[in-house]
């Protein structure tokens, strides 16, 4: 019934490739097996970095229907907002290497970032909880992130970047939109990568984030009745809703233009934080054991 009414809202959308992927996340959620298996994916990954934090499972006292980690200590999101703009910053750093750097290096993404699903020590550390809803991508399947960004943010070609969508099948094609009006209505997601410097995550962004999302009327509003998701991104849209979400309350300031780009295999630029400084000789003391 739901998904009846949005496509009678959004007449681009699919809604069987996006019930399918929907359904196998949450049967994903239902086995604490897969989750202990999802969680030691992550445990493994980060084992020894220097601000991410995920609990060990304990496999001997975890079962299907119940999960054992090793205790983690940390404050609450809640508290975190009590502290410095610094010590914000530092966490939101981590919640964005995180995010990004599984999603483009492990391959895997952790689709419920929800402040109650961390924890919070001073210098950035945060530890990850809550490995029920995780994407695994199979080889090739980010390859059109990679693109996209290629295109829009690195490229700025806006003609490319449409293409690459229509492709994908993440925007109908229909020559009544402008290469302009698509390049406005999809760069807001991009905004903050845009240009090299300081910007300061806000609530107004995640609120427009979302907007974008479920606001049809105006030209924003005939594109986004032209768009779908494709299986892919429908867990990646938790990035958009959630993520920024999360950011914007911290208003967490960063050139996250320069973090990225140290996160993107296809760019891997140097670091540029002190943070990514740390990171980096720990993947290299990693690499030297290997």
């Amino acid at each position: 019934m739901l998904f009846t009414g949005m496509k009678a809202m959004f007449p681009g959308l699919d809604p069987k490739p996006l019930m399918a992927e929907l359904r196998d996340r949450i049967g994903d959620e239902l086995d604490y097996r897969l989750e202990a298996q999802n969680q030691q994916l992550f445990a493994e990954a980060y084992a020894g970095h220097p601000t991410i934090h995920i609990p060990a499972v304990v496999h001997e006292l975890s079962a299907q229907r119940v999960i054992t980690t090793e205790l983690a200590p940390g404050a609450r999101f809640d508290e975190l907002l009590t502290w410095s703009q610094d010590e914000r910053n530092l966490a939101a750093e981590t919640i964005y290497r995180f995010v990004f750097g599984s999603l483009y290096r492990l391959e895997a993404f952790n689709g419920d970032p929800h402040p109650g699903n961390y924890l919070f020590e001073p210098g950035g550390r945060v530890t990850f909880l809550d490995f029920g809803l995780v994407k695994r991508f199979a080889p090739g399947e980010l390859d059109p992130f990679e693109d996209m960004i290629v295109a829009i943010v690195l490229e700025g070609d806006v003609a490319a970047f449409r293409k690459i969508v229509e492709e994908v099948g993440l925007l109908r094609p229909d020559p009544s939109f402008t290469d302009e009006a698509i390049g406005d209505y999809f760069g807001h997601f991009y905004e903050f990568v845009l240009e090299d410097r300081e910007i300061t995550m806000t609530a107004e962004y995640a609120s427009e984030t979302v907007r974008r999302f479920f606001d049809t009327s105006g030209e924003h509003g005939e594109i986004m009745k032209a768009a779908n998701v494709p299986p892919s991104m429908v867990i990646i849209q938790r990035i958009n809703l959630g993520l920024y979400a999360i950011l914007g309350q911290l208003e967490a300031t960063a050139n996250w233009r320069l973090i990225a780009e140290e996160l993107w295999p296809w760019v891997d630029r140097e670091p540029s934080t002190e943070m990514g400084h740390a990171e980096a000789r720990w993947r290299a003391e990693r690499e030297h054991d290997s």
